[in-house]
């Protein structure tokens, strides 16, 4: 063989390694641009996993929270009424009857005070507004409203039922009776 025809194949292949040099580096380019893509986004995909289980652990202890504190609502509204009833009791008593049947006073007396040591323990507490306080709506509900002189409007002239809440929920609202006194000018 000529020297020029080793030459000329020592050119086609340094060509050839050449063009499979440029063609594999920029395969290897494609290759890892793919998989810089592949892996941003699963990184992104890990993140919003990550987040929405931490989301998921802070939503289950919040509502953990509440059940806790507030899961016994529907038995406390449904004890309201006995509370109710019981107090009904003590200011229906005259003083013959109580000085009659003063065990039996004292019997409700006590029941009562335990029923509202239960719901103190268990974070129920009365609203017990008085004549002249203000009308709160968040706290009161008002069951009547009357022009009565020697008050001004929106005070409280006559209280119906006390109010409980439920820690900072209202279990029931206080139910009252309303001035709506004009005011004098």
């Amino acid at each position: 063989m000529s020297e020029t025809k080793k030459d000329e194949i020592l050119e086609d292949q340094a060509e050839i390694g050449e063009d499979y040099a440029e063609g594999a580096a920029e395969a290897m380019a494609e290759t890892i641009a793919a998989l810089t893509a592949e892996r941003d986004e699963l990184r992104d995909r890990f993140m919003r996993a990550l987040a929405d289980a931490e989301n998921a652990r802070k939503r289950g202890d919040r509502d953990r929270r509440e059940a806790e504190q507030y899961g016994g609502s529907k038995l406390a509204r449904d004890l309201l009424p006995v509370y109710d009833n019981l107090h009904r009791a003590l200011d229906a008593a005259t003083e013959e009857q109580r000085a009659g049947a003063s065990a039996l006073i004292e019997g409700v007396e006590l029941t009562l005070r335990e029923l509202l040591n239960v719901f103190s323990k268990h974070g129920i507490a009365p609203v017990s507004p008085e004549v002249g306080d203000r009308f709160d709506p968040q706290l009161h509900q008002a069951m009547f409203e009357a022009p009565v002189p020697g008050t001004e409007a929106g005070q409280i002239i006559q209280v119906m039922t006390e109010g409980f809440l439920l820690h900072d929920r209202l279990l029931r609202p206080a139910q009252v009776g309303v001035s709506s006194m004009p005011k004098s000018g």
